[in-house]
């Protein structure tokens, strides 16, 4: 194959993998095979219709290894600049593990393939980078948080520790209950009380904790995504606004030159007018 011949048929083969059509035939196959892999978890569809579904799930992985070697050779090296890129391929990666051996268990993890269409639709992967941005922000709300675990934790073992063992009796028991009491399960009724049957005061440390924690703390996150996703509606919003602009400023310097083009046709239309009266005068 010439080069001439092989750059044309990358550009074509680019022109399909970033199509509509393409991504929503993958898209497709990518939620054909998470029912797939669904069904084959019940005794009753494998008994009916078990080598359709390991067909379906055979052709879906074979159009997920085409996808890829398509995409590595439009793309070549560049294809690994891509985070999502490389999330597809060690996705269908792990789907070719073989079946037998010590590595059957890592067969299971083939459903994880439908995870990818968070890298095929689009408003997903917008969600997930919105995720990925508010991580460094999540990271300073978690350190704030297992400080108030480690503090809280260390005073119920302290408090309370001697007299119930399987809950408070050492830091990690104690972490691993206040984190029951900070999810809302079975707090009141489970821990909190029969506690308070032998510390009658012991709402005086369970409720600051719960208000530090459920009603503080956790909030920090909630605000934390709504923040980071507004700031990225707001990022795809400008970027919209600036590609309307320069739309709208190419169109207006067309028509300007338009215009222009039409007064100098006016003046040479206005000149030969002139031209005839004046030979017709003379």
């Amino acid at each position: 194959m010439t080069d001439a011949v092989q750059n044309d048929t990358r550009e074509r083969l680019r022109a399909l993998v970033e199509s509509d059509r393409f991504k929503n035939t993958i898209m497709t196959v990518i939620i054909v095979n998470a029912l797939t892999l669904g069904l084959s978890t019940s005794d009753r569809a494998v008994a009916a219709v078990g080598p359709l579904l390991s067909l379906i799930d055979t052709l879906a992985l074979t159009v997920f290894v085409i996808e890829l070697l398509i995409k590595f050779f439009v793309y070549r090296f560049a294809f690994f600049n891509s985070a999502w890129n490389i999330f597809d391929f060690i996705v269908v990666a792990i789907g070719l593990m073989p079946s037998g051996g010590g590595l059957s268990a890592l067969r299971g993890l083939r459903v994880i393939r439908t995870l990818r269409l968070l890298s095929v639709v689009p408003q997903m992967r917008a969600v997930v980078q919105a995720l990925l941005d508010a991580l460094p922000g999540m990271g300073a709300v978690i350190i704030m948080l297992s400080i108030v675990y480690y503090v809280f934790g260390v005073m119920a073992t302290l408090l309370f520790g001697n007299v119930f063992d399987e809950w408070f009796g050492t830091l990690g028991r104690s972490i691993y209950s206040l984190f029951q009491i900070m999810t809302l399960e079975s707090w009141s009724m489970g821990i909190v009380r029969p506690v308070m049957k032998e510390f009658p005061y012991a709402w005086a440390f369970f409720v600051p904790f719960i208000m530090a924690t459920t009603f503080s703390v956790l909030n920090l996150f909630i605000g934390l995504m709504v923040n980071t996703m507004q700031s990225a509606v707001e990022d795809e919003t400008e970027a919209e606004f600036e590609g309307l602009r320069d739309l709208v400023k190419v169109e207006t310097d067309i028509v300007g030159e338009q215009v222009a083009a039409m007064h100098e046709e006016l003046k040479a239309m206005r000149a030969e007018l002139a031209a005839l009266r004046n030979a017709r005068d003379g």
